[in-house]
């Protein structure tokens, strides 16, 4: 007899359980590391390849990485041949809330028939252009907007919504996350902790 896949919201629920189980029994399965390498090209212009990622306890190979171009719009000197760095920031965060709302929404037993998503974020030029240290380089501020559908009371799309604070993305943007910055590729060499 062929089984049957029960899938919700695009999410298939047994592997979604399963894993769940899986890292329950073994916490070592949930540390994953995900990288990309960058090169720049010209100008606002570069370009990063992900690729292969640590996952489960090993290496997991995709067959092409994925290609993705950075660069500015005309008025900030670029040729706008892509979206920019904090676009991009926009975009992931945008992708991390569905998706982190999508699949706890499942799991809860609870249909989506369409998600919308609007983001929009502030950013004051004066802090990355270095002329007035008080402005902040990035972001000052974030709004991110969903309409969301389905057989949903008011109370259920709210708590549908609060899903979104289960997003890793949301977590980054929010929270300062340690870091390192180094020349070269010995993390001894000149390094600049942030």
């Amino acid at each position: 007899m062929k089984k049957t896949t029960v899938m919700l919201n695009g999410v298939d629920l047994e592997r979604l359980a399963g894993n769940i189980e899986a890292i329950i029994a073994d916490s070592s399965l949930a540390r994953f590391q995900f990288s990309l390498s960058n090169q720049w090209v010209d100008g606002g212009y570069n370009q990063s390849a992900i690729g292969d990622f640590f996952g489960v306890g090993k290496i997991q190979s995709r067959e092409t990485p994925f290609i993705l171009a950075n660069d500015e719009p005309d008025i900030l000197l670029g040729n706008d041949n892509a979206p920019n760095p904090v676009e991009y920031v926009l975009h992931a965060l945008a992708g991390c809330l569905t998706t982190s709302m999508v699949y706890h929404a499942a799991a809860r037993g609870y249909e989506i028939t369409k998600i919308t998503t609007t983001v929009e974020g502030d950013l004051d030029l004066r802090g990355f252009l270095g002329i007035d240290p008080s402005v902040r380089k990035g972001y000052d501020n974030i709004k991110v907007s969903f309409d969301i559908d389905g057989d949903f009371t008011e109370e259920e799309k709210l708590e549908i919504l609060n899903l979104t604070s289960f997003s890793p993305v949301l977590d980054i943007v929010s929270n300062g996350v340690p870091m390192k910055i180094c020349l070269g590729s010995r993390q001894e060499a000149m390094t600049i902790d942030c």
